[in-house]
């Protein structure tokens, strides 16, 4: 009974493998050639990229990725690509570029506390430290320290 149990929980824990971005197709990226395709034929076969670049040469990329995650679990990348399109300046293509995951940045933020410049104060000087530092205007007999600038 406890193993018909255990096989009936076992399809629950398997991986979930979700495509994000553009689905890549090995045909259509390959028929990709510079100096013969220009912007308009690369949308028409491979469609809107994923974004575009704003400065610098114009380059299209699409980018695609393939996540897998367990249960309880933060989603992993399995596989990644991108195919890098850039066009010359009369809209043809230039170069076409692939790379993968070897090329991709994994940050690790300190979640504790955000760096700053200056010098680190502590509690008691946050609370106490502008004692003295508030000027006497107002008061005595200073010039200029009257109601009416006397």
């Amino acid at each position: 009974m406890v193993l018909l149990a255990a096989a009936a929980l076992l399809p629950g824990c398997a991986s979930i493998r979700e495509s994000r971005g553009y689905i890549v197709d090995p045909t259509l990226t390959a028929a990709i050639q510079p100096r013969i395709d220009n912007q308009q034929s690369v949308e028409g076969t491979l469609g809107r990229p994923t974004f575009t670049s704003q400065f610098g040469t114009p380059t299209w990329y699409y980018v695609a990725s393939i996540t897998g995650q367990r249960p309880f679990n933060r989603p992993r990348i399995r596989e990644h690509s991108v195919l890098a399109v850039t066009f010359d300046a009369n809209g043809r293509v230039a170069e076409v570029k692939r790379s993968g995951v070897e090329e991709v940045v994994f940050l690790d933020p300190n979640g504790n506390k955000t760096p700053t410049l200056g010098r680190e104060r502590g509690f008691l000087e946050d609370l106490f430290g502008n004692i003295g530092q508030v000027g006497g205007a107002g008061l005595g007999g200073a010039p200029g320290a009257g109601p009416n600038g006397q």
